[in-house]
């Protein structure tokens, strides 16, 4: 990947709505030469989409936690991803290596609500989880 290209990425990473004429002024290309450089990062599938940022809190979500999840029987199918599809609160879903087969972003509005999250997960996709919650966010997101 071009110099260029990585630039405009990390401008858009902190501001998705930036014009391609700022985009522009910021890496030294034309406004045109910029819309060509994203709808082609677009087409090569590394710019997949451009989203909102959320402030959870305000969202009703404030607490975020990382839950570690393992599943129970190393026998069964690996479709713990499938099994965990469609959770309310669950975010996001990493294969990581380690301990834990998956880690789990999730945000809900209490611990009580993540009590029962962490509930319908074991129960759901046959797992043992391990949760770390989170106590403040300095930044993510980079």
């Amino acid at each position: 990947m071009e110099d260029a290209d990585r630039r405009i990425l990390d401008l858009l990473v902190e501001d998705g709505r930036a014009s391609y004429t700022e985009l522009g002024k910021a890496v030294g290309l034309s406004t045109s030469a910029v819309h060509q450089r994203v709808r082609r990062m677009e087409e090569r599938g590394v710019l997949r989409g451009f989203t909102a940022v959320v402030d959870h809190a305000q969202a009703g979500r404030p607490l975020t936690a990382f839950v570690e999840a393992t599943p129970l029987d190393n026998n069964d199918p690996d479709d713990v991803p499938e099994r965990l599809r469609g959770i309310d609160g669950v975010v996001a879903c990493y294969s990581v290596a380690g301990d834990a087969n998956y880690l789990l972003m999730v945000r809900v509005a209490t611990p009580q609500a993540l009590e029962a999250l962490i509930a319908a997960l074991r129960a759901r996709a046959h797992v043992s989880t391990k949760t770390t919650v989170v106590l403040s966010t300095p930044w993510e997101r980079r």
